[in-house]
């Protein structure tokens, strides 16, 4: 933490929250936005689906290795620099995304918007862990998820709306002022939360010495595992929407909002519980029961499409209730995670939000094709999603909880 911190932020902490929430959304927006224009560019720019495919695959690649470079950078050249350069870079590519002519200076863009996107989380974590001690921290990191949560249902309805009354372009013109109003308001009041004395060296050997150290660490992967892997117990739904909702609960398109509605209020009131529980629970038992109604929910979800044909009715609420476990947990096992390295947050940050990448990537381009026709397979690949998190957290939880009951 940063021994400066009570002078760095005097407006409510809740500010802070909201601002650095806004900043991790940047990721989402970029994604969930364009999706519902994904006809409307092909016609105009006459692409084959392969190549609109490309144009997300550039997006999450970019987005998957720079997640490894962020933290790095702002543990050597400060949070503030990262995040403004990271936001700049970002608002000029949306705009190259807008004036695209060809789908290959759109796939091009893309590239560098998810280059760019993940700078603002990837520093947003370790700020927190700068300028708050742990019970602190994780109600603001809670705060945050709240605000997150939010993105994945407001950004394709944003997106839909644009495309619908402007055209395509204006879904760039969009991120580009987006991209504008948060550069904006971080170069006015973002301050800068790594204390001189905490800098590392920008150095390859050093580098690369803190990333063996952590990718070397079974405790971080464990953690990292723990905190990625059990989101995609929910995530795979979303990825498999229109075949979950439309071809095996038969429900139209008007009502495909009702599973975003209990995922996104499963994760903020998780993650709101999570808040009020920091210094009232010890982490190890908050941890326990998050994956405790991950894994309890997903077992009698298992069991009722194993013995009846899914309904709408109870079929979408158990994501819900899985949700709420995972949002519930993971703010504390995140900070964890933080604390593996406390003279390289932003590194283990980096580390842990590319551990989380390429877990969703494969979750989206493997499982999810195999399992998405299947409710009763979709049920078991979420079970398992659970299972992987609490056996990474029941592998490290006595020696990262030491002093604590676990």
């Amino acid at each position: 933490m940063n021994p400066d911190a009570a002078t760095l932020w005097r407006r409510p902490r809740s500010a802070l929250a909201a601002l650095l929430a806004c900043l991790g959304m940047l990721g989402a927006f970029s994604i969930d936005t364009y999706i519902p224009a994904f006809s409307g560019i092909a016609r105009s720019l006459d692409a084959t689906p392969v190549q609109m495919q490309q144009t997300l695959s550039a997006y999450l690649f970019g987005f998957a290795v720079m997640n490894l470079f962020h933290g790095a950078l702002a543990d050597s050249f400060g949070r503030r620099p990262v995040v403004l350069w990271g936001i700049a870079v970002f608002t000029l590519s949306s705009l190259g995304c807008a004036l695209s002519q060809t789908v290959g200076h759109l796939i091009f863009f893309r590239l560098v918007q998810g280059m760019s996107s993940g700078a603002s989380m990837v520093v947003g974590r370790a700020i927190i862990r700068d300028m708050f001690p742990p019970d602190e921290a994780q109600r603001v990191m809670s705060q945050v998820t709240i605000y997150f949560g939010v993105a994945p249902a407001v950004a394709p309805i944003v997106g839909g709306l644009l495309l619908v009354h402007f055209g395509w372009h204006s879904v760039f013109v969009f991120l580009t002022f987006v991209g504008v109003v948060m550069w904006t308001l971080s170069w006015r009041l973002l301050p800068e939360t790594l204390h001189a004395t905490q800098a590392q060296p920008f150095h390859p050997a050093h580098l690369l010495k803190g990333y063996w150290e952590m990718v070397s660490s079974p405790r971080f992967l464990a953690l990292a595992l723990a905190s990625g892997v059990p989101f995609n117990g929910m995530f795979l739904y979303i990825l498999s929407a229109p075949v979950f909702l439309g071809d095996l609960l038969h429900l139209p398109p008007t009502h495909f909002f009702f599973l975003f509605l209990f995922t996104i209020g499963g994760i903020m009131g998780g993650a709101f519980l999570s808040g009020k529980l920091a210094g009232k629970m010890t982490k190890g038992r908050q941890i326990r029961i998050g994956f405790t109604i991950m894994f309890t929910i997903a077992t009698i979800n298992l069991l009722l499409n194993a013995l009846f044909t899914a309904q709408a009715w109870w079929a979408i609420p158990p994501i819900g209730v899985f949700s709420f476990g995972w949002a519930l947990m993971v703010p504390v096992v995140t900070l964890l995670v933080l604390d593996q390295a406390p003279l390289r947050r932003g590194m283990a940050s980096s580390l842990q939000a590319c551990i989380g990448s390429v877990a969703n990537a494969f979750v989206a381009g493997v499982i999810s094709p195999l399992v998405m026709h299947s409710t009763l397979h979709l049920a078991l690949a979420s079970l398992l999603m659970s299972c992987i998190g609490i056996v990474a957290w029941f592998f490290v939880r006595k020696g990262v909880l030491a002093g604590e009951q676990a």
